[in-house]
């Protein structure tokens, strides 16, 4: 009985000794009241205590908050990049040569071809746009998004197309062979609109391009294509 009890003993205070590893540390005076050993406990290991949020911010030190700041910049700067190149990618879906962007909007080089005269005075008279020779069908492209306030028969020109930019300039395509667009028709950047022709007064296939400010005044093309990286 008497080993029988001692083995029960060793059992019984093996066991809570383990038990009581698991239990929190906390210093706990005898005798002392409940209600300061329940506090006691507040704070100690395994107690009320919640572990930082490892991604809060402001639980991070300095370097981190660097860190994770500037690793949202550069989210930031990856979405910006990819919205410019849906853009850029979307203006050449028609087959336009060269796509770009000015700002947040598009524009596209016109057509495939050389340049030919400048904006000017030429032969005596005034030259008011920039003439790109190319094959007869090469295809023209809107230079940015706009609105067609015009598209047929035009003294001079054969048959041109004007179209309204967003900023209110227009852009005039002249000697074209064939159009594809009507009045009041909205067009993309890169949109193909017409084709190369040598209708009206023309001594060969190009086109005859001008760019109207919003007021109606004539102003030379390339310097203005050229703002936009458009080069000929």
């Amino acid at each position: 009985m008497v080993a029988g009890g001692q083995t029960v003993a060793t059992t019984f205070f093996d066991s809570t000794q383990a038990v009581a590893a698991l239990q929190p540390v906390a210093q706990v005076t005898k005798d002392a009241p409940a209600e300061t050993t329940a506090a006691t406990f507040t704070g100690a290991i395994g107690g009320d205590q919640l572990l930082p949020d490892p991604l809060a911010v402001d639980a991070l030190d300095p370097a981190s908050q660097v860190d994770v700041q500037n690793l949202a910049k550069a989210v930031d700067i990856g979405r910006d990049l990819a919205r410019q190149a849906a853009k850029i990618e979307a203006a050449l879906s028609d087959g336009a040569p060269e796509a770009f962007l000015y700002g947040e909007t598009a524009f596209v080089k016109p057509t495939l071809g050389h340049l030919t005269s400048l904006f000017g005075s030429r032969w005596g008279r005034a030259h008011e746009g920039i003439d790109i020779a190319g094959s007869i069908g090469t295809p023209i492209y809107a230079l940015t998004d706009a609105v067609v306030e015009e598209s047929g028969p035009a003294t001079g020109y054969g048959l041109w197309v004007v179209l309204r930019h967003t900023d209110g300039t227009q852009s005039v395509y002249g000697h074209v062979n064939r159009t594809f667009v009507k009045e009041g028709e909205k067009v993309k950047a890169g949109e193909e609109i017409a084709e190369i022709g040598n209708r009206g007064y023309s001594t060969g296939p190009h086109l005859h391009l001008e760019i109207w400010s919003s007021d109606g005044t004539k102003i030379n093309p390339l310097t203005w294509l050229r703002k936009r990286g458009i080069e000929y």
